[in-house]
């Protein structure tokens, strides 16, 4: 029998995380001999985490908040598209070499481009510029959308609008998180995306955007997925416009993390089963 591989989310806090379940559901479809576990990791003791992965020869590590970005000066390279992102949410041990990678960005836009088309040519609001909103502005602009970032500071939405266009040559639009700012925006955009933490529980009653600033042809996608019907979303449905939640993602982002570390097609339908069947147990 192969000896057992491990596998680890790192990050403060974990309680609730719906990644080990879909993962161990994961290995034991394609019967690997494969274990993943999350463990919280306090911001200053994650040099020690990392170094002791290396030396226990933890074969790959999925990494959240709020370690994304501090991570990657303790790897020994990085994947395009964690250098891009300027973060990192995957991790692949090589014999000791740990290399980054970002999966949130084209496990986003996988998602998104399912439930709604290609976003080639659409004009997409983002909120959010964040580790998970750099991530996916990157994939976005590279697909091909028109992209307007709004964040609440302004200038942090500048700055990740300048390295897109240092890095893609692509110019974006950036606003700040206005209601009157954001309503007269949406009249003219075809996708809403919320990459912020508005919504999230304990702040599940909020929402940047309300019911009278939508349209009905808007498709409106929050990465949130606790609470999975977030305020955003129940706005939306007042709109009249498409919804989409935010598990689609998580189940993606880990499906091309899956993919990273073994080669192997991800098993997406018991992956989201698995994930799906989670967040109703909390739920329920």
């Amino acid at each position: 029998m192969k000896s057992l591989k491990v596998f680890m989310l790192i990050g403060d806090p974990v309680e609730g995380s719906l990644s080990p379940v879909m993962m161990n559901a994961a290995f034991r479809a394609l019967k690997l001999n494969h274990a993943y576990v999350a463990v919280r990791v306090r911001e200053k003791l994650l040099g020690d985490a990392i170094a002791g992965a290396r030396r226990m020869g933890i074969a790959g590590l999925n990494v959240t908040i709020p370690h994304k970005i501090a991570v990657m000066s303790f790897l020994d390279a990085l994947d395009e598209s964690a250098a891009l992102a300027g973060a990192v949410n995957t991790i692949k041990n090589s014999r000791g070499r740990l290399v980054g990678f970002n999966t949130d960005g084209e496990g986003a836009l996988w998602n998104l481009e399912e439930k709604a088309g290609r976003v080639k040519g659409k004009r997409v609001l983002l909120l959010g510029a964040g580790g998970a909103a750099r991530a996916i502005a990157f994939s976005l602009v590279k697909a091909g959308a028109e992209l307007t970032i709004a964040n609440r500071t302004v200038s942090r939405a500048e700055e990740l609008a300048s390295l897109i266009e240092q890095k893609l040559g692509k110019k974006l639009e950036v606003m700040s998180t206005d209601r009157a700012e954001l309503k007269r925006a949406l009249a003219g955009v075809e996708i809403l995306i919320n990459a912020t933490s508005v919504g999230m529980r304990p702040r599940e009653n909020e929402t940047l955007v309300t019911a009278e600033m939508m349209h009905k042809n808007l498709v409106v996608y929050d990465i949130v997925y606790k609470p999975l019907r977030t305020r955003l979303l129940r706005e939306a449905e007042k709109a009249g416009a498409v919804t989409i939640d935010g598990l689609g993602m998580l189940v993606r982002q880990g499906a091309l993390a899956f993919e990273i570390w073994t080669g192997k097609r991800a098993p997406i339908k018991v992956m989201e089963a698995a994930a799906r069947g989670e967040v109703g147990k909390v739920v329920g």
